[in-house]
């Protein structure tokens, strides 16, 4: 096995915020197993935080905790594929009190050759009173009450 290729890699991260925005889980987790085929994965989300391991938990759980409330687009000119890497930055968009809001992250997958992945986000972590997203961190980053 080797790692995926440029042409696979850029497939699945123009497809990523697409089957994400429009809803389809199983063709986005389709999507992310044409590059990573096992269960050897593990997430920072964001670094500094407890790691995360496994596809499930790493991708298909967030899926489920934020894709009904957030909407992603990556900013023009900032998809990288470097090798078996791909960065990015993201824009995260979700509703808050004031109407719509976009929180920037910066996001890196390594592929491996051994059908593995190593994904780091870097963002500012909402506090859980956070009017527009704070109850998704409670769940998901129980421990970052204030914030990061």
């Amino acid at each position: 096995m080797s790692a995926p290729d440029k042409k696979a890699l850029l497939n699945w991260a123009t497809q990523y915020p697409i089957l994400w925005n429009a809803g389809n889980k199983q063709a986005w987790i389709d999507s992310y197993r044409t590059v990573c085929p096992g269960d050897k994965v593990t997430m920072l989300d964001p670094v500094g935080t407890p790691e995360k391991v496994g596809f499930r938990h790493s991708c298909e759980d967030s899926w489920d905790l934020f894709q009904p409330r957030v909407r992603f687009k990556i900013q023009e000119g900032t998809l990288f594929v470097c090798g078996n890497e791909v960065a990015w930055c993201l824009e995260n968009h979700f509703d808050g009190p004031d109407g719509p809001q976009v929180q920037y992250s910066i996001e890196t997958y390594r592929f491996g050759a051994d059908g593995s992945l190593e994904i780091r986000t870097y963002y500012r972590v909402p506090t859980h009173g956070n009017e527009a997203i704070g109850d998704i961190f409670k769940e998901y980053l129980p421990e970052n009450e204030a914030g990061l």
